[in-house]
């Protein structure tokens, strides 16, 4: 077992992987998995500023979302990666903070945005002709501050609480980054009204916007139904069970996790649900809301003849 100084205000992450082969092979598909999200989310991003025809509220947001994507796993695996390389685990305790801050702003801000984006989707399909009435720019804009004002907020709450508490002697974090249920576990004070704080914040940035998303979904998939065109029919049902899967991928980790009581939490069965909201769905997200999307192919398709004819 590795000694770590008791008395530094430090704390250590234990990490997501073992020291071993099989540890190794994990930390290289994480790796990989970093590097295919942070490559899919940077070409998202670029893609929308540069074509003019994705120029809409849709790609506005979804420009978002990768933005809040990208700093959702950046603010994670750098870090885990560079424990597990050249084992250092320790995190300074304002580093902790900071990280705790970014990771839960983009929990929140993410949970909100994705609620927005169903929303869009809700009106463009149940609502065409009203759609440039009730999703303006304007609209759009409120809907994107609103959502990381609120997200802010809500992580400002949690992380300042969390580093104004008393920490006992031993700093270890038995996960892979500073989530603070974790961090509390190591509090000399009961933390049982802080525990009631988490689940209304659940409760308010995924439990309610889950819900929301799929209410959308529920009318969007009632008007489909109600098509003559079957190829309609067949791209909007296909469009819509994979939004719905990727939501899912996000919201359900997350709620199962903080919803839970202390007593039935388990270390290892939370940083193995944690790798989905940070880290595998940051790359499903420009799969699912990009390739798939015809838009967004055709932008690329410019965008990539307009680079070759100018290194011509």
């Amino acid at each position: 077992m590795e000694n770590y100084n008791q008395t530094s205000t430090d704390f250590i992450l234990l990490g997501l992987f073992p020291p071993s082969r099989i540890g190794l092979f994990l930390f290289i598909i994480i790796v990989l998995i970093f590097l295919m999200a942070l490559f899919g989310n940077v070409s998202m991003i670029l893609l929308i500023l540069l074509d003019i025809h994705l120029h809409k509220p849709m790609y506005f947001l979804l420009s978002q979302l990768s933005l809040m994507d990208l700093t959702y796993i950046c603010t994670i695996v750098p870090k885990m990666a560079s424990n597990f390389l050249f084992g250092n685990k320790f995190i300074s305790f304002i580093g902790c903070g900071v990280q705790s801050f970014f990771f839960l702003t983009i929990a929140g801000t993410e949970g909100l945005l994705l609620a927005s984006m169903a929303y869009d989707r809700y009106v463009a399909i149940c609502f065409p002709l009203h759609y440039p009435i009730r999703i303006s720019r304007k609209v759009c804009m409120s809907m994107i501050m609103g959502s990381w004002i609120m997200g802010s907020i809500n992580s400002c709450a949690h992380t300042t609480y969390a580093l104004h508490i008393p920490y006992c002697q031993t700093r270890a974090i038995n996960h892979f980054f500073c989530d603070v249920p974790a961090m509390l576990t190591l509090a000399c004070m009961d933390t049982w009204i802080y525990e009631y704080t988490v689940f209304v914040s659940t409760t308010v940035f995924l439990l309610l916007p889950f819900i929301g998303i799929a209410c959308s979904y529920g009318h969007v998939l009632l008007a489909v139904y109600r098509m003559n065109s079957a190829e309609g029919k067949k791209k909007a049902y296909s469009t819509c069970s994979t939004h719905l899967t990727v939501v899912t991928f996000y919201y359900a980790p997350f709620v199962y996790t903080y919803l839970r009581p202390r007593s039935l939490r388990s270390p290892t069965e939370d940083k193995a649900l944690a790798v989905f909201y940070t880290i595998l769905t940051p790359l499903l997200n420009p799969i699912i809301y990009s390739l798939r999307n015809k838009e967004v192919m055709g932008a690329l398709r410019r965008v990539m003849h307009r680079i070759y004819s100018v290194q011509l």
